[in-house]
């Protein structure tokens, strides 16, 4: 449904060059939830914007529900017909509202579909169904100041579906929001992916959203991917920095001659009692030395970190037990054994690090 291929965005000032994007290849599916995660500066904004091209890229191609959006750029700074109605099919949710204060909750949902030449008698009953659809058919003549921070934004999803858009695009859209009415948000964007069918493209800085709606996800660092997948294959990963961020788990080794294992468990797996099973198996005192679990895209996830007595070549059969169970495996600990079974796993489950299949 979204597609960049070799995307590069480099803005010039005063004789000077900043790389934004770098050769960004994307490629989000139709009905999926795709989050692209990074600090501050890694280029997220740059590329949210090249793909609707508010901003124009330097270099690259960007493809919308099979229509080449660079091909109808043109040359001259201003959007031709044809880009305007390739834009209008993509809905665009920002961080900060971008609501009118002088125009009412249902005239700011109005205001695309006034902008398409659409009738009147037609925009009020659109807009009335989307603020009905958001939760909010109750303040339809209230003006933006009288609302709180998450019905803003609930405003402006709405105004964002008014054109019936196939591809919905969210610039940090609950940065500015406290966590319950996050979560609220976060709720109703996955309930619209799912009813409308909607393929959404959202940026954040925050773990908690990949966590809470993502199916696959990408991690930024100064303008390229470093890291993207599904959310299962980036957890099933060994080594992977965002299954590290997701689902954090620490714990220092208790002395010499100790194995640590990071544990990655997924769907039914992530309720049996594995552990026990495997110390009453084969007879071993097993330390647990961090945990975390939590529901990722409806599926059960969690990450545990594990101490076996003894070096890795001396629990190869207890690993291969859990291994059995459908587990994933990494050891922590650096020894050349470790190293090598680390290389081992990660070859049938490895990531693919510019996912543009």
């Amino acid at each position: 449904m979204i597609t960049t291929s070799g995307l590069t965005k480099v803005y010039r000032s005063r004789g000077r060059e900043v790389t934004a994007l770098d050769g960004v290849d994307l490629h989000v599916r139709e009905g999926e939830v795709y989050g692209v995660i990074g600090q501050s500066g890694a280029g997220k904004s740059s590329l949210i914007r090249c793909v609707n091209l508010l901003e124009r890229p330097t270099s690259g191609t960007v493809t919308v529900a099979g229509q080449d959006l660079t091909a109808l750029a043109g040359r001259g700074p201003r959007a031709g017909r044809e880009l305007r109605q390739a834009r209008s099919r993509i809905g665009m949710v920002f961080q900060h509202f971008n609501l009118l204060s002088s125009r009412t909750v249902q005239d700011n949902v109005e205001l695309p579909l006034e902008i398409l030449g659409r009738s009147g008698k037609e925009r009020s009953r659109k807009a009335l169904e989307l603020l009905d659809l958001v939760g909010l058919a109750d303040k339809a003549k209230a003006y933006p100041a009288q609302l709180s921070g998450g019905q803003k934004q609930r405003v402006g999803i709405a105004r964002a579906l008014a054109g019936d858009p196939k591809v919905l695009l969210s610039d940090e859209a609950t940065s500015a929001l406290d966590p319950e009415t996050t979560r609220s948000i976060l709720a109703l964007l996955r309930d619209l992916n799912r009813q409308l069918g909607l393929t959404v493209l959202l940026i954040t800085h925050e773990m908690d959203v990949v966590k809470s709606i993502c199916d696959s996800a990408a991690l930024m660092e100064h303008g390229r991917f470093v890291e993207s997948g599904t959310v299962t294959e980036l957890l099933a990963t060994p080594g992977s920095e965002l299954a590290s961020a997701l689902f954090p788990v620490a714990g220092e080794v208790s002395g010499d001659n100790r194995t640590v294992l990071d544990i990655t468990f997924q769907g039914e797996s992530a309720t049996q009692p594995v552990i026990s099973q495997l110390s009453r198996t084969y007879n071993i005192d097993i330390s647990i030395l961090g945990a975390a679990i939590d529901t990722v895209g409806g599926l059960q996830v969690g990450r545990m970190r594990i101490e076996l007595p003894g070096r890795y070549e001396d629990n190869v059969v207890p690993i291969g037990f859990l291994r059995e169970q459908g587990l994933y495996i990494e050891a922590v600990e650096q020894s050349e054994p470790a190293q090598q079974a680390q290389q081992v796993d990660r070859a049938p489950s490895a990531l693919v690090k510019e996912d543009a299949k």
